[in-house]
């Protein structure tokens, strides 16, 4: 790291760990605003329709947000690592994506079938296939970074069950009595995981990196 980057290393870290808690905190609110969407049977995106529409829309952009976080904090403290660079493009996809079911609102049973519905299952099949194989690759590689080998065993099992997850969830769909919403929840939930882990490792390394070179 050189040291035009350093002023940048504290900064990431807490932009993506406090849109994890506050995407969460969103989350968990419109569970009780919403106690007719169900968590074993609704997916996330059903809080899109209906009252509080807002909040999962503002969710939506927040995760589109905290995710690029995460790209510029890898890329600002791998400056120089191609692999870890390319593979971050991945994420790159599913912020952006993410972002875009803001826009696109989805047809939860009950409601009037919109045509949006087909765009937004579009984005949020590339944004899930997109962050799996960016987790996986970036997963892979730290494990090859001397002060990432430990944690990045703990980044390739947190890959894995977001892959179950994932199967899972293509297999139950979201059918009014199935699971898919709780699948879908642990996959969400898997990928937020390991987003934070990674955002924390981050920055406790630049911090130990910052106090070597004051010193």
């Amino acid at each position: 790291m050189n040291a035009r980057t350093k002023p940048f290393i504290n900064i990431w870290p807490y932009i993506t760990i406090i849109g994890i808690m506050i995407y969460v905190a969103i989350d968990i609110l419109l569970a009780h605003l919403r106690p007719d969407y169900s968590l074993l049977h609704n997916a996330e995106s059903d809080y899109g329709r209906g009252q509080y529409f807002w909040l999962m829309d503002i969710n939506f952009l927040l995760r589109c947000g905290f995710s690029l976080s995460l790209v510029k904090n890898l890329r600002t403290y791998f400056p120089k690592n191609s692999a870890i660079r390319k593979a971050s493009y991945w994420l790159i996809i599913w912020a952006i994506t993410s972002g875009l079911l803001a826009f696109f609102a989805d047809n939860p049973y009950g409601y009037t079938h919109l045509a949006s519905g087909s765009i937004h299952l579009l984005l949020a099949f590339i944004a899930f296939i997109a962050v799996i194989v960016g987790i996986i690759q970036i997963s892979r590689l730290l494990d090859h970074e001397a002060k990432w080998h430990t944690i990045s065993v703990v980044l390739r099992v947190v890959s894995v069950l977001s892959i179950v997850a994932i199967l899972f969830l293509g297999r139950a769909g979201f059918k009014p009595h199935g699971l898919g919403g709780l699948y879908e929840r642990i996959f969400l939930g898997l990928v937020l995981a390991w987003q934070l882990i990674v955002s924390i490792k981050l920055h406790e390394v630049g911090e130990s990196t910052k106090s070597s070179l004051n010193n």
